[in-house]
């Protein structure tokens, strides 16, 4: 094999394994990423932390979040619309509890405006009335600020035929009505799920505050515990929210559930 020969045989092998060097690192290079679309977002004002029922609103309460315009509320609060909505809230106080993250809604919050608590979270046209209650009329201490109660009137009346012992009639008179407060707390007390108090501050329609007055002349007042799934049921039981006569309630006394039936 003559010197030209063996030359080009080099050089083909060369040639050969350039090419397939090359064409091993073109299999290794990553794919070009996709392009991802950019979503238009806007800034909304969020709780930073936790802000209780009642709590004050205070500046390092709140921030701004970016959030994807698409599923931002209207009722949201958004830095275009008012850069100066952390200014403007400050002081508010919170008509709702918020969780930390949660946007802000003027909704949840109202202005005190020189008034106490209670006269700022009450919604128009409603009456905060307190009556007095014990662990035994209270539900054992497990009724907390927000809850859902019934009112019911339990009256112990003389045997007619004074034979036996005194007939006692219970019935509901208010339905459905939201706790303010327990005593003085207007929130749960740290962490706890039970809270014994003396005074229970209920929220009430104006007729609602008249039933209630007359019945704490009349007998015992007692407070049912209604399930948190009740928050909007609307109960119709007589002219005034009361349960008539002749009809057959449930009477839960000391947790125990019965049924009476009322006196015509």
């Amino acid at each position: 094999m003559n010197t030209a020969r063996i030359l080009v045989l080099a050089i083909a092998g060369c040639a050969g394994l350039a090419a397939l060097y090359l064409a091993s690192g073109s299999d290794n290079k990553p794919a070009p990423a996709p392009a991802v679309a950019q979503l238009p977002t806007v800034d909304i004002l969020v709780a930073r932390s936790d802000i209780g029922l009642g709590q004050t609103v205070k500046p390092d309460d709140l921030q701004w979040q970016t959030w994807p315009a698409a599923t931002a509320s209207s009722s949201f609060m958004r830095k275009d619309a008012n850069a100066d909505a952390i200014k403007d809230i400050t002081g508010s106080i919170a008509r709702a509890p918020f969780i930390q993250g949660e946007p802000i809604r003027e909704q949840k919050l109202v202005k005190a405006d020189g008034s106490g608590f209670m006269a700022a979270i009450l919604p128009t046209g409603m009456r905060a009335v307190s009556t007095e209650i014990s662990p035994e009329t209270g539900a054992g201490g497990f009724i907390l600020p927000n809850d859902r109660v019934d009112v019911l009137l339990s009256k112990r009346d003389k045997n007619p035929d004074r034979s036996g012992a005194d007939i006692v009639n219970s019935e509901v008179i208010l339905t459905n009505v939201r706790v303010l407060a327990i005593d003085q707390a207007p929130k749960e007390k740290d962490g706890t799920n039970a809270l014994v108090g003396k005074t229970v501050t209920l929220e009430l329609k104006p007729e609602q505050t008249e039933t209630l007055a007359r019945a704490r002349q009349s007998g015992t007042l007692s407070l049912a515990l209604r399930s948190i799934a009740d928050v909007n049921q609307v109960d119709v039981k007589g002219d005034d929210n009361r349960t008539k006569r002749g009809e057959t309630v449930n009477v839960i006394r000391y947790g125990v559930a019965s049924q009476a039936t009322m006196q015509k």
